[in-house]
């Protein structure tokens, strides 16, 4: 298995709601084993440099899956695409000596 860093962009003026909530909750249950970590939700942002996408950073899942086809159809189900925005899938690379691509000691 490899693990995959799933970053959220959601649209410009986005506010979660109660249903938004319950939403995150459900596919995070639906990742089942596959989730390594739900994340994050990102309250400030602002980019250094060249980050070339107009949504803004809304947060951060990591998922294990044995391929980026299957990482791509977890990433499908987040909630954040049907509220218009989009989510932005990376094969996590191990660093020699670690355990695990997730960890930093």
């Amino acid at each position: 298995m490899h693990t995959y860093l799933l970053v959220h962009r959601h649209p410009e003026n986005y506010i979660g709601t109660a249903g938004t909530a319950a939403a995150w909750k459900t596919w995070f249950k639906q990742l089942g084993s596959h989730l390594v970590d739900p994340g994050n939700p990102v309250s400030e942002r602002t980019p250094v440099g060249t980050c070339g996408t107009p949504l803004p950073l809304d947060g951060y899942t990591l998922v294990t899956a044995s391929d980026f086809a299957e990482a791509m159809e977890l990433a499908k189900g987040c909630p954040i695409i049907k509220e218009g925005g989009g989510v932005e899938v990376g094969l996590l690379t191990p660093v020699p000596g670690r355990e695990h691509p997730a960890r930093i000691f």
